[in-house]
């Protein structure tokens, strides 16, 4: 009888003792308590938790991604919007994210997504749309100093999706169209300066050499001619019909009639 008591007190405290073996993974850290209070951090490996005095919570190290759902903001020049994010965190001091806060999942979303609405706030449309990295950064700052506290460690945070209004995507449209016609109006403005400066250096290089209009004229004949379809009329030089300025009319009919004679 005896013997049957011991050794049913001795498979009890060895159950006992099996119940309370606890694994902890590498990425993974246990916080320990005793009687309820706060005993330290489980390392990885194979753990002892006597099971009734003392409990244990896991805490996950990994980083975690926390999908920030679509938020109604309005921004500084009061233009109503809805922005989502996602954000990245880790669990940087598992004693401070079991003992400080209740749900730290919970609570860093419930963070991003209020921050998110303030920042948005304070900014034009203009700077959310062409600024996106720096307001994420922005919103990643705010809520990384904010969680701290909780041992959290915020690692990055972007802006997924910035939804406008339909009026609001028709005014950037035209607004988009009317700076394109601008572009294309002063490139065409700066071509035709361009194109006009090179004209008048050709010009008076041509005036300046001695027969340079006429190899001019002759190449551009050419280039006309390549084309049995095109018809040319060859107009005579200016310069041809000076030569004959000085010359008297009667002595060129004079010359003529000789010329017949003969």
């Amino acid at each position: 009888m005896y013997n049957n008591i011991l050794m049913g007190i001795g498979i009890g405290a060895g159950l006992y003792f099996l119940s309370g073996l606890k694994i902890v993974n590498e990425y993974e850290r246990g916080v320990k308590f005793l009687l309820g209070k706060y005993r330290g951090i489980m390392p990885p490996g194979l753990r002892i938790v006597l099971p009734i005095i003392m409990s244990w919570q896991k805490v996950d190290l990994r980083v975690k991604v926390v999908d920030v759902p679509d938020q109604d903001a309005i921004t500084k020049d009061n233009v109503s919007l809805k922005v989502n994010a996602v954000l990245y965190y880790k669990v940087a001091e598992a004693k401070h994210a079991i003992l400080e806060v209740e749900h730290y999942n919970y609570a860093v979303s419930q963070l991003a997504q209020t921050t998110m609405r303030d920042v948005v706030g304070e900014v034009t449309l203009d700077e959310l749309l062409s600024k996106r990295e720096e307001i994420s950064k922005r919103i990643r700052k705010i809520v990384d100093e904010a969680t701290d506290p909780w041992g959290i460690k915020v690692v990055s945070v972007e802006l997924k999706h910035v939804e406008l209004p339909e009026d609001m995507k028709r005014v950037i449209g035209k607004e988009a169209e009317a700076e394109r016609e601008k572009r294309a109006v002063i490139i065409k403005a700066e071509g035709e300066v361009t194109a006009s400066n090179n004209m008048a250096k050709a010009a008076t290089t041509l005036a300046k050499a001695p027969g340079a209009l006429h190899l001019r004229t002759l190449q551009s004949i050419n280039d006309i001619s390549s084309d049995k379809s095109n018809t040319v009329i060859f107009a005579v030089p200016l310069e041809v019909l000076r030569a004959f300025e000085g010359m008297n009319k009667g002595n060129i009919l004079e010359k003529a009639i000789e010329k017949l004679k003969k």
